[in-house]
């Protein structure tokens, strides 16, 4: 069976809106739990599009609020996909905000959802092969293999690493922890 390709510009997708104060935070900042829910929409819509399927989130990776965005600000989300397994997407997503009055754009934060696709009954179906047309969509494509490698070996670390061997309790030295292990 011949393999079904899509291009990776296919799954672009770009959102802005106007952050108001109904969105914003105790300390009157927008909330990051609003940015996020934000990025899970977008991430849905980038991979949904590329795969023509109803998609999940099954995980994100690294969240690291940059910039405070402000309320009054305009927020603007870009998003592609720029990996693709058999089900599953990873959507790299771009978040920047623009203070509307003075044209400065501030990059509060990057991340990257991976998305499985589902049929009607819930089950993950296979996706098509991405198509990298530019340097950017293959620098993309490689920095995601190498998150992905770095994820596996430190899944690995964790499940065979022994967290109390001496070389470990040691390690905590440098650190602001007491032990108090009970036998």
């Amino acid at each position: 069976m011949e393999e079904h390709f899509r291009r990776a510009n296919e799954s672009r997708v770009t959102i802005s809106e106007l952050m108001l104060p109904s969105h914003q935070n105790f300390s009157g900042k927008i909330h990051g739990g609003y940015i996020l829910m934000l990025m899970d929409q977008i991430a849905f819509a980038s991979a949904s599009r590329y795969s023509g399927t109803y998609c999940v989130t099954a995980s994100v990776d690294t969240v690291d609020f940059l910039n405070p965005i402000e309320v009054g600000e305009l927020v603007t989300m870009k998003a592609s996909v720029n990996y693709v397994g058999n089900s599953s997407m990873i959507v790299g997503i771009r978040v920047t905000s623009e203070n509307i009055q003075t044209g400065v754009v501030k990059h509060c934060n990057s991340s990257y959802f991976t998305m499985v696709a589902k049929d009607a009954s819930g089950k993950t179906v296979q996706v098509p092969a991405i198509e990298l047309n530019t340097p950017t969509e293959i620098r993309r494509f490689c920095n995601a293999l190498k998150r992905l490698s770095l994820k596996k070996e430190r899944t690995l670390h964790e499940e065979t690493f022994d967290h109390t061997s001496s070389e470990a309790l040691d390690e905590l030295k440098g650190h602001r922890v007491k032990l108090h292990l009970k036998h």
